[in-house]
């Protein structure tokens, strides 16, 4: 009788184990999805000759992808959302500016450069994450930042901050 009590015990805390792996795991690989690349630029040059030439306000957004849980989740419940992509693909150009921590996952000295300078232009105040949204010649047109909220509705805040202005 004892002897089954133990086994029963061990099996509930390998099922344990196993379900806290699984979870870190999922959590893990949510956190490392990738911008997609035909959607999303990194840098400023090719986000405003995009934004020229079809017409459209650039998305600035300032996140820290690997310490930042209001930016992972914009990131994984808004961004990455096949709702807010394929808006985004006809109404916006994407610009990613992350400022990650982890040695990890630490950018290239000219990425790095490059999103240092941007921030000091539309992020003085250091907030992540930041959703900043300007014209081609950079003139800030809306600010927004992570609502718990759906990618749909995300996007009529966003284009009712655009319509303000």
């Amino acid at each position: 009788m004892l002897l089954n009590k133990y086994n029963s015990m061990k099996t509930k805390i390998f099922y344990i184990t196993t379900l806290l792996f699984l979870i870190s795991v999922a959590s893990i690989s949510a956190q490392t999805e990738k911008f997609d690349s035909t959607l999303w630029v990194s840098n400023i040059t090719t986000a405003k000759a995009a934004a020229i030439e079809k017409h459209l306000p650039i998305v600035l957004v300032f996140s820290g992808s690997d310490w930042c849980k209001p930016c992972i989740k914009l990131k994984s419940q808004i961004l990455l959302t096949d709702t807010f992509s394929a808006y985004a693909k006809d109404h916006f150009v994407l610009l990613n500016l992350d400022f990650p921590r982890k040695s990890k996952n630490k950018l290239s000295d000219a990425q790095q450069a490059h999103n240092d300078e941007l921030a000091s232009k539309y992020n003085l105040e250091g907030t992540f994450p930041l959703v900043v949204i300007i014209d081609a010649e950079g003139k800030v047109l809306a600010t927004s930042g992570y609502l718990d909220i759906s990618p749909a509705e995300y996007i009529v805040n966003l284009e009712s901050l655009l319509n303000k202005k």
